[in-house]
């Protein structure tokens, strides 16, 4: 079995950490403590910036966790609300491109009335695929 670069990493740094606390409950060394409970902005300091350690490792651990626990049943809620939706985007999708070639597809007289100009005669051809002509009473031809 081979052991990744960071697992080895990290079974370095909790070692060296494993050290340092028997060597302070042995006291072979000590580290000076006394500075930090004199000084309230430092106690301060060192507080909030363990509890942010501290929550930024559970959420951590919480991912890690879940990862491994989902990933033997098969699809996480959140992957199997995607499968769901699937469909529907797919169906949707098509509306857009439907909608998008109906655009495209206007009469230019259409699309000329819409811009606020006066159509000219290469507008009034029709063209494959457009609507039908509209007869300029406000049928097919004025803008929503």
């Amino acid at each position: 079995m081979k052991i990744g670069r960071w697992t080895l990493f990290w079974i370095g740094i909790i070692s060296v950490l494993v050290v340092v606390e028997l060597a302070e409950i042995t006291r072979l060394f000590t580290l000076p403590l006394q500075l930090a409970y004199f000084n309230a902005s430092t106690f301060i300091f060192s507080l909030v910036l363990i509890t942010i350690l501290a929550l930024v490792g559970a959420v951590f651990v919480g991912f890690y966790l879940s990862s491994r626990i989902y990933s033997r049943r098969g699809f996480t809620p959140f992957e199997q609300e995607m499968l769901r939706m699937r469909p529907e985007v797919g169906r949707l999708r098509e509306e857009v491109d439907r909608l998008a070639h109906e655009i495209r597809g206007l009469r230019g007289e259409q699309a000329a009335r819409w811009a606020g100009r006066d159509a000219t005669e290469d507008d009034r051809r029709p063209r494959p695929g457009g609507p039908e002509p509209s007869d300029g009473a406000g049928r097919g031809g004025s803008p929503p």
